[in-house]
């Protein structure tokens, strides 16, 4: 198969990462093909040329499609994913997240693509008994933990793992918690700052999580195409922070009072469990927190990203930086 060497095909394109990865690669000066889920707001890729970026809607799991959107690329990076910690029913979350990964990895290598760039997620690595950051070699030990979005990650980062193997130039890419403009979902990851902003957050738990500003991202996965090896994972995180000191962080740029009731470990869970519940049985809409994301945030979720900084030359953009953009993205387009 014969490939156009510029080109690189993004799977997720109009979501939060992989709008930044498709400003990188143009910045690159590279020509994209933005995959498109059939139905997806195309908003986040408004205002970039036309001539040098071309959409294909698409659905991930579609093998015929995806070879077909494929062909002629040189490199392809693997976004499409669902981040979400609740649905009412999670069947998509496991459809897109590992069917569609093994569907569009495998339509990859039937074209022939040069190198395969997989976003996975620092959810697919474990944790650390002592608190202390995990790497790349971290055994995965959270199925105590694992929402439906978790496990998804995992299991897809194994077929992931199993590919490359067998021969697929695949490289594994594992991003933090990214804060940045864009995030139009929100995510998860967003949700935080939006939760907090809202009011909903009168008090706060013990626990801390692995930030990252989310062109940082976009910079390390288009650098993973020529310097990452086949076969490694990369874990992209850079800010190692407990949940109170990103809200007092949040806090001083929004202007707001930080939140200052402690909430008791226990009290945490129970009440995640109950608006869980409320949302599986009676509202059917997403709940502000679920039962086993609590007790993942309640645990020093922490990263070490030094791989990806040294092979990569992943950037470190401040932490305040990067919440400055995330809250101004929110408050101008009418999320707060």
């Amino acid at each position: 198969m014969t490939t156009t060497q510029d080109l690189a095909a993004v799977s997720g394109a109009t979501g939060f990462i992989g709008s930044a990865v498709v400003r990188e690669l143009l910045d690159q000066g590279r020509r994209v093909r933005a995959l498109v889920e059939p139905g997806a707001s195309p908003k986040n890729l408004e205002g970039l040329p036309a001539e040098r970026v071309e959409r294909v809607e698409v659905d991930v799991c579609d093998a015929a499609g995806m070879r077909k959107a494929l062909e002629g690329a040189s490199a392809f990076y693997h976004l499409a994913a669902i981040y979400k910690v609740w649905m009412p029913d999670p069947t998509p979350i496991h459809r897109v997240n590992i069917e569609g990964t093994l569907t569009s990895l495998l339509a990859a290598r039937d074209v022939g693509v040069r190198r395969v760039i997989y976003t996975s997620s620092i959810a697919a690595v474990g944790l650390k008994d002592d608190g202390t950051p995990a790497d790349e070699s971290t055994p995965w030990n959270l199925w105590d933990l694992a929402n439906d979005y978790i496990a998804s990650k995992y299991h897809a980062e194994r077929v992931v793992t199993r590919l490359a193997e067998a021969g697929l130039p695949v490289v594994i890419v594992n991003p933090a918690f990214p804060f940045g403009p864009r995030d139009i979902g929100p995510t998860p990851t967003g949700g935080i700052i939006l939760s907090f902003l809202r009011g909903k957050m009168p008090g706060v738990g013990k626990g801390g999580f692995c930030a990252v500003d989310v062109d940082d991202v976009a910079i390390a996965h288009v650098a993973a195409e020529t310097r990452g090896r086949i076969g490694e994972r990369y874990i992209l995180g850079n800010h190692n922070v407990t949940f109170r000191a990103f809200l007092e962080l949040v806090a001083e740029v929004s202007g707001k009072k930080p939140p200052r009731l402690p909430i008791p470990a226990g009290l945490a869970r129970a009440m995640a469990f109950g608006l869980e519940s409320w949302a599986d049985h009676v509202s059917h809409t997403p709940p502000i927190a679920t039962y086993r994301s609590v007790r993942y945030m309640q645990h020093h979720a922490y990263y070490d990203g030094s791989k990806a900084r040294r092979e990569l030359g992943l950037p470190v953009t401040p932490l305040r930086t990067s919440v400055e953009r995330a809250i101004e993205y929110f408050r101008a387009n009418g999320m707060v």
